[in-house]
C-alpha cells in the first residue's frame, strides 16, 4: 500500500455512504452441514443449490446457531462479569437490589456502605421503623416504599427464616418488596442457582433489539429467554447484557460501530449498520 494511504474506516456517525445498503448476514446452509453466519447477497444461490435463494422468511432470530453466536460474543466482551451491586452477603445483596429499582447501581453503591455501617445485621434492620430508614435511602428514589420493603423483608427473615436469607425461589417471593427479578439476582449471584433470567431495563431492551423476544411483558420475556438460552448461562447472560447496555448498547445512542454483535444485530434503532435493519427489532 502506498505510503500515506490508509484503508477507509466507516464513520461512527452512521452517515457514511451506503451504510445500510450492505446486505445483512444470514444463517445459511454450509457445505459441511448445519448453518453458518456468512453474508449472502439477496437473490444469490446458496452453496450446493442452483435455484434456491435467500429470503426474509428463512431468517430465524432464535435459531440455535444465532443464539449460540450471541452468547459466544458476549463471553468475549464480558468474561467473568458479575453483579455490579456492592455486597458482602446475601442480605446486603437483597437490600441493594430492592434499592436499585428505578435507580442506578452507582447511586445504590454510594448509599449502601453507609447504611450497612449504621445497621450491620438483618436484626438491626428488623428493629427499625420504616420512617427511620427513609433519610438514609432518600437519594435512591421512592424511598418510602423501599423503606417499608427493606424493613418488612428484614422482619420476615428474622421471624420466619432464622435471620438467614432463604435460598429458594418460593420463599424469597414471600418477602416484602421481592418479585422474580430481585429473587433471580439473589439466587443467581449469591447462591449460584439458575432459577430464572433477570429481566431489568437493559435485558428488556436488548433482548428485544436482538429479536430474542417480541413480548413487552418482563415475565413473558423471561420465559422466552429461558427457552432459548442454556440454563447454566441464565445468570451470566443477564449480567453480560446489563453490562453491554451500560457500556455499548446505550439506550439513547447505541455505539454500534464498536459493538462485537453488530453484524448479527438488525435493530431498527442502530446508529451504524453493515446489515439490513428490521422494523420489528426494537425496544
Amino acid at each position: 500500500m502506498p505510503r500515506g494511504i490508509s484503508p477507509r474506516r466507516p464513520a461512527k456517525t452512521g452517515r457514511h455512504e451506503g451504510a445500510r445498503a450492505v446486505p445483512r448476514a444470514r444463517l445459511v446452509p454450509s457445505p459441511a452441514g448445519g448453518r453458518d453466519l456468512r453474508p449472502v447477497q439477496p437473490g444469490r444461490s446458496l452453496p450446493g443449490k442452483t435455484t434456491a435463494t435467500v429470503t426474509r422468511s428463512k431468517y430465524n432470530p432464535v435459531a440455535q446457531e444465532r443464539v449460540s453466536e450471541i452468547l459466544k460474543r458476549l463471553d468475549q466482551l464480558y468474561p467473568g462479569v458479575t453483579c455490579a451491586l456492592t455486597h458482602r452477603n446475601a442480605w446486603e445483596l437483597l437490600v441493594a437490589t430492592i434499592l436499585s429499582a428505578q435507580s442506578t447501581d452507582v447511586r445504590v453503591n454510594m448509599v449502601t456502605p453507609e447504611i450497612f455501617k449504621k445497621y450491620p445485621t438483618v436484626q438491626d434492620f428488623a428493629a427499625l421503623k420504616p420512617e427511620q430508614l427513609e433519610p438514609d435511602i432518600r437519594s435512591t428514589g421512592f424511598f418510602r416504599n423501599k423503606s417499608k420493603s427493606v424493613v418488612g423483608a428484614a422482619k420476615k427473615i428474622v421471624s420466619d427464616f432464622g435471620g438467614e436469607v432463604p435460598s429458594e425461589m418460593d420463599q424469597l417471593l414471600t418477602l416484602p418488596g421481592v418479585a422474580r427479578k430481585t429473587a433471580n439476582v439473589v439466587l443467581g449471584t449469591w447462591f449460584k442457582k439458575n432459577e430464572g433470567v433477570v429481566v431489568d431495563t437493559h435485558v428488556y431492551r436488548i433482548s428485544r433489539r436482538l429479536e430474542l423476544t417480541r413480548h413487552d411483558d418482563p415475565k413473558k420475556i423471561e420465559q422466552d429467554l429461558m427457552k432459548i438460552i442454556p440454563r447454566e448461562k441464565w445468570t451470566d447472560f443477564a449480567h453480560q447484557v446489563i453490562w453491554h447496555g451500560r457500556k455499548l448498547c446505550i439506550a439513547r445512542r447505541p455505539n454500534c460501530a464498536d459493538c462485537l454483535l453488530e453484524n448479527i444485530c438488525h435493530a431498527a434503532d442502530k446508529t451504524w449498520s453493515t446489515v439490513e435493519t428490521h422494523k420489528s427489532a426494537k425496544p
